[in-house]
Protein backbone atom coordinates (compact mmCIF):
# COMPACT_ATOMS: atom_id res chain seq x y z
CA UNK A 1 0.00 0.00 0.00
CA UNK A 2 1.67 3.30 -1.07
CA UNK A 3 1.86 6.20 1.41
CA UNK A 4 2.62 9.90 1.11
CA UNK A 5 5.35 10.86 3.56
CA UNK A 6 5.08 14.00 5.69
CA UNK A 7 4.60 13.43 9.44
CA UNK A 8 5.86 10.66 11.76
CA UNK A 9 3.36 7.92 12.57
CA UNK A 10 3.70 4.23 13.45
CA UNK A 11 6.30 1.58 12.79
CA UNK A 12 6.08 1.55 8.99
CA UNK A 13 7.37 5.08 8.49
CA UNK A 14 5.96 8.55 8.20
CA UNK A 15 2.64 9.46 6.60
CA UNK A 16 0.45 12.46 5.89
CA UNK A 17 -1.85 13.18 8.80
CA UNK A 18 -5.26 14.66 8.05
CA UNK A 19 -5.26 17.59 10.50
CA UNK A 20 -8.50 19.09 9.17
CA UNK A 21 -10.61 17.31 11.77
CA UNK A 22 -8.85 19.14 14.64
CA UNK A 23 -9.96 22.66 13.87
CA UNK A 24 -12.77 24.79 15.30
CA UNK A 25 -12.42 27.46 12.60
CA UNK A 26 -11.29 27.51 8.98
CA UNK A 27 -9.95 30.10 6.54
CA UNK A 28 -12.00 31.46 3.65
CA UNK A 29 -10.12 33.20 0.84
CA UNK A 30 -11.75 36.19 -0.90
CA UNK A 31 -10.00 35.84 -4.26
CA UNK A 32 -10.98 39.35 -5.37
CA UNK A 33 -8.90 40.79 -2.48
CA UNK A 34 -5.94 38.46 -2.97
CA UNK A 35 -2.84 40.12 -4.47
CA UNK A 36 -1.06 36.74 -4.79
CA UNK A 37 1.85 37.80 -2.57
CA UNK A 38 2.31 34.24 -1.25
CA UNK A 39 2.60 35.14 2.44
CA UNK A 40 -0.18 32.70 3.36
CA UNK A 41 1.64 29.97 1.42
CA UNK A 42 4.99 30.75 3.09
CA UNK A 43 3.68 30.95 6.65
CA UNK A 44 1.22 28.02 6.71
CA UNK A 45 2.75 25.63 9.29
CA UNK A 46 1.14 22.50 7.79
CA UNK A 47 1.46 23.26 4.06
CA UNK A 48 -2.32 23.41 3.59
CA UNK A 49 -2.08 26.31 1.13
CA UNK A 50 -1.21 25.26 -2.40
CA UNK A 51 0.15 27.49 -5.16
CA UNK A 52 -1.68 27.34 -8.49
CA UNK A 53 -1.30 29.17 -11.80
CA UNK A 54 -4.28 31.37 -10.95
CA UNK A 55 -3.35 32.04 -7.29
CA UNK A 56 -3.61 30.04 -4.08
CA UNK A 57 -5.95 27.33 -2.78
CA UNK A 58 -6.54 26.29 0.84
CA UNK A 59 -6.74 22.52 1.29
CA UNK A 60 -9.20 22.12 4.15
CA UNK A 61 -8.36 18.42 4.52
CA UNK A 62 -5.07 19.46 6.15
CA UNK A 63 -5.77 22.96 7.48
CA UNK A 64 -5.78 22.87 11.27
CA UNK A 65 -7.44 26.29 11.61
CA UNK A 66 -4.58 28.07 13.36
CA UNK A 67 -5.26 31.41 11.61
CA UNK A 68 -1.64 32.18 10.70
CA UNK A 69 -2.60 32.70 7.04
CA UNK A 70 -5.30 35.21 8.01
CA UNK A 71 -2.95 37.05 10.34
CA UNK A 72 -0.17 37.31 7.73
CA UNK A 73 -2.38 38.38 4.80
CA UNK A 74 -1.62 42.06 4.06
CA UNK A 75 -4.95 42.67 2.29
CA UNK A 76 -7.12 40.73 4.79
CA UNK A 77 -8.24 38.45 1.95
CA UNK A 78 -8.41 35.49 4.36
CA UNK A 79 -11.04 35.46 7.09
CA UNK A 80 -11.41 32.80 9.78
CA UNK A 81 -14.93 31.30 10.00
CA UNK A 82 -16.16 29.03 12.80
CA UNK A 83 -16.80 25.36 12.04
CA UNK A 84 -20.43 24.29 12.22
CA UNK A 85 -21.28 22.11 15.20
CA UNK A 86 -18.09 22.89 17.15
Amino acid sequence: MPHDYVAPVGVEGIYIINTGKWRIQHPVLAEEKCVKCGKCFMFCPVGAIKRRDDGYHIDLEYCKGCGVCSHECPTKAIQMIGEEGK
